[in-house]
């Protein structure tokens, strides 16, 4: 069975990424927000006391366009993760996330600063679980 994933958060995938898809998830559609939506998602206004109002679009647009056991890759501002992952669990969606590791170099420079890398790698998708 070949399936879609609604993409929800604020990157593109890398090669590696759609590979583990396509290849471990069996995806053949990756969907990513539209641009009014992904507006939404990634400006979520701190000061709202409440967000789940504010994500009714994204939630009636993920009912409109997906079907039971589909992904959701969903990343983003913690609240707004939080009530997305349920309404995946409340939908017969899988939602999941990306895990990444990290490699930090630190070097003194000649005025005794210090430079900071960071350097993020995908590892691999993970689903949420209850």
């Amino acid at each position: 069975i070949m399936r879609q994933v609604f993409l929800l958060f604020s990157h593109q995938l890398t090669p590696q990424q759609i590979e583990e898809l396509e290849n471990s998830f069996m995806v053949d559609k990756i969907v990513y927000l539209p641009k009014k939506l992904q507006d939404v998602w990634s400006n979520i206004p701190p000061e709202l006391p409440a967000i789940k109002d504010y994500l009714q679009d994204i939630f009636l647009w993920l009912k409109g366009n997906s079907n039971p056991g589909d992904l959701v890759l969903v990343q983003g501002e913690f609240g707004a993760v939080f009530q997305v992952v349920n309404f995946c669990f409340k939908e017969g969606l899988v939602p999941i996330y990306a895990t990444t590791k990290r490699e930090v170099a630190e070097e003194i420079l000649d005025d005794g600063t210090v430079q900071v890398s960071r350097k993020f790698s995908h590892v691999r998708f993970r689903e949420f679980e209850v």
